[in-house]
């Protein structure tokens, strides 16, 4: 994003947008608003990751190279993320019927039976009679739920193919930028210019976001491995579990729910008690990190916490989760416009 004390401002000194770039500026917004309400968002931030990406590896070299530069770089990148996407389906496969996830489900029935001794009779007979029974009701459970699982795998398939025309999309926009080649009137250019606007906030959001990430998986691996050794818990998947963590931490606020969603549910494998305590200190950091969403990356795009926090709250209560995950991109995108031409 544009600095504030390096905002660009028209050569002739107004203030304000020009027309061409007040429509350009419109339909970006628009354009945003309509990926938001039809949860395009994913396919969006691929596509600016895989166009940055390609702008931070093609950025060295002679200018007169660049181009070629930028060409190797984007079939390499699509072959990596090719492989990275069929490599990640087989690690889940293999994962799923490995050992650990076997150990995971055999932990889960000794927590049961523990349950179940604890519980009064007439409340333990709801609950799974030993390994057998939960698989048994685990079927009955899928083939009750068949249409709803059909529907969530077909999202799941729709979200792949998003994702991968959005990269498609952001290596098409790289390698046209790359010919050097553009000729348009004002609002293409204006258009243009928001389009690098907003991969800059985009950029300066997901640096911030790697800081974030960090932290929050240094506050995770205190808790599994200092805090719960203390107390004699050993859970299984350590490694697996802190690595998880940093990687899907990437995603502003969502990746944060779906690890700790991952680490309670391992802790419940050893004992509800166990899994009752992580989600309270998970639930900590879950809170903590809005505010470092806010200091760390209102820090990185000139923006106060409050300003985020504000944004991040509306953007929630307008479109769910999404909305909460864009917050910060598109405030910081809307603030360097604002400031560029001096409206704040």
């Amino acid at each position: 994003m544009i600095p504030v004390e390096q905002a660009a401002v028209s050569p002739d000194g107004k203030v304000g947008f020009t027309r061409c770039e007040a429509i350009g500026f419109g339909l970006s917004l628009a354009g945003l608003a309509f990926v938001l309400h039809f949860h395009l968002l994913a396919a969006l931030f691929a596509g600016c990751l895989v166009h940055e990406l390609v702008h931070l590896l093609a950025r060295h070299g002679p200018q007169q190279r660049r181009g070629r530069r930028k060409v190797i770089v984007i079939g390499g990148m699509t072959t990596v993320v090719v492989g990275a996407l069929v490599a990640a389906g087989l690690g889940l496969i293999a994962f799923a019927r490995g050992p650990a996830m076997a150990d995971v489900i055999s932990r889960s029935a000794e927590v049961l039976d523990q349950v179940r001794d604890a519980l009064p009779e007439q409340w333990a007979g709801y609950l799974p009679d030993g390994l057998d029974e939960l698989r048994e009701r685990g079927a009955e459970l899928l083939r009750s739920h068949a249409a709803e699982l059909q529907l969530a795998g077909r999202s799941a398939g729709m979200l792949v193919v998003h994702l991968l025309i959005g990269m498609i999309v952001g290596a098409m926009v790289s390698l046209r930028e790359a010919s050097g080649d553009f000729r348009g009137g004002p609002l293409a250019s204006a258009l243009q210019h928001s389009l690098r606007a907003f991969g800059s906030a985009f950029r300066n959001v997901i640096f911030a976001q790697i800081r974030i990430s960090a932290i929050n998986t240094t506050l995770t691996s205190i808790y599994l491995v200092a805090i719960l050794p203390l107390f004699g818990v050993q859970l299984p998947l350590l490694k697996t579990l802190i690595v998880f963590t940093f990687v899907i931490g990437l995603i502003p606020v969502a990746g944060n729910l779906i690890s700790n969603t991952a680490i309670v549910l391992v802790a419940l494998t050893h004992h509800p008690v166990t899994a009752a305590a992580s989600l309270g200190y998970l639930i900590f950091i879950h809170k903590l990190e809005y505010f470092l969403n806010a200091r760390i990356i209102g820090g990185r795009v000139h923006a106060h916490a409050w300003e985020l926090l504000a944004a991040m709250l509306a953007f929630e209560a307008v479109w769910g989760i999404g909305g909460l995950v864009a917050a910060p991109v598109v405030y910081a995108f809307v603030k360097s416009e604002l400031v560029r031409v001096r409206l704040v």
